[in-house]
């Protein structure tokens, strides 16, 4: 149960989270001459039990944070805090206890399984590593999680290969439950599946997080998925949160012209004599280079409404009048409901 205090602890609180790859060249010696700048300034809370949406275009971001979170790498700067504890930079000793509380179900479910080890050995490999030794042994406790992700205790002995892309990533999902943890950070853990797939997986991670009281960061490309399973819906893009709201809020009452373009983007299931109830806003441009993006706002290039400000000013996260204390906008000429972008931006009318 999320604590209903209006200013609780949170399990997770990331400040300033920095993530700069550097690019290096020249030659003979290999100088940096740059840096690709994955992650810039990037801020979230986590609430205990809580599922918070982490989405966004292909390339923004989301996948590096996730790691980051789970300290699979390095941040470059800014903070990450985990129940009170700072773990930022924390050596692999102090991680050690933290690293039993934070799981990750990883994207390809075909990828993160090792096919010489059985299945047993896959879900029965934290509690080994992290000499854990269960009440009735590892084996009894692998068969158990087996059980709890829909697959059957008896394939045990199996090995991955013997099993379909949904099968596999439950087995993924056992795996990441072995050790009890209190935070699990799914990396877009349907997007490689078939679509018929999905939801099953989708259900059985609400299930085992109404359950068991985790706390997920679901990052996802799929607003539709994200709508279903999260509480809360933070929007990146190009590194950097442009919005954060209460789900419901940000989908119905998008503050942020980049929130409203994708969201006009979802499919809609209209009867066909029901005319649709919102255009669709194509944005022109690519996405700009993470090694040289834009000054100021960084969606000023593909926005309807950027001006000279939006390229000396870099917005921050700040409550726009009227909307909720929890709903954050990072721009300064927020979208108002039902307004109509500006004609030079390409529409077309939802299908």
């Amino acid at each position: 149960m999320i604590s209903t205090d209006p200013d609780p602890v949170p399990l997770l609180d990331v400040t300033g989270l920095t993530k700069h790859f550097p690019v290096r060249g020249g030659f003979p010696v290999r100088r940096t001459v740059g840096a690709v700048q994955a992650v810039d300034g990037l801020d979230l809370r986590v609430a205990e039990g809580e599922s918070l949406g982490l989405v966004g275009e292909s390339g923004c971001g989301k996948s590096t944070t996730g790691r980051l979170i789970t300290r699979l790498l390095e941040p470059t700067a800014g903070r990450i805090t985990y129940a009170g504890q700072d773990i930022t930079h924390a050596s692999r000793k102090d991680l050690a206890p933290v690293r039993s509380e934070i799981q990750m179900i990883f994207q390809d479910p075909y990828a993160s399984l090792n096919p010489r080890h059985t299945v047993g050995k896959i879900v029965s490999a934290p509690m080994e590593i992290n000499g854990i030794d269960p009440k009735g042994g590892r084996e009894t406790r692998a068969r158990e999680l087996l059980e709890i992700v829909g697959l059957n205790p008896e394939h045990y002995n199996r090995f991955p290969h013997e099993f379909s892309g949904g099968q596999r990533q439950r087995i993924g999902v056992a795996r990441a439950l072995a050790l009890n943890p209190r935070l699990i950070v799914a990396d877009e853990p349907v997007s490689a599946l078939d679509v018929s797939i999905q939801a099953q997986v989708v259900n059985l991670l609400q299930t085992l997080q109404r359950d068991l009281g985790i706390a997920f960061v679901f990052i996802a490309h799929d607003l539709a998925i994200v709508r279903h399973f999260s509480q809360r819906v933070a929007v990146m893009y190009l590194g950097r949160i442009v919005e954060t709201a209460d789900r419901d809020d940000l989908y119905e009452n998008p503050r942020h012209p980049y929130t409203r373009a994708l969201l006009s983007a979802v499919p809609e299931a209209t009867a066909s004599h029901i005319p649709a109830a919102r255009t669709r806003i194509r944005l022109t441009g690519d996405v700009p280079s993470p090694l040289n993006p834009p000054s100021g706002c960084r969606f000023r290039t593909r926005c309807w409404k950027a001006t000279e400000r939006c390229a000396t000013e870099t917005p921050t996260l700040a409550r726009v009048e009227g909307d909720g204390v929890g709903h954050l906008t990072a721009c300064h000429y927020p979208e108002v409901r039902d307004e109509a972008p500006e004609p030079r931006q390409t529409l077309a009318a939802n299908p």
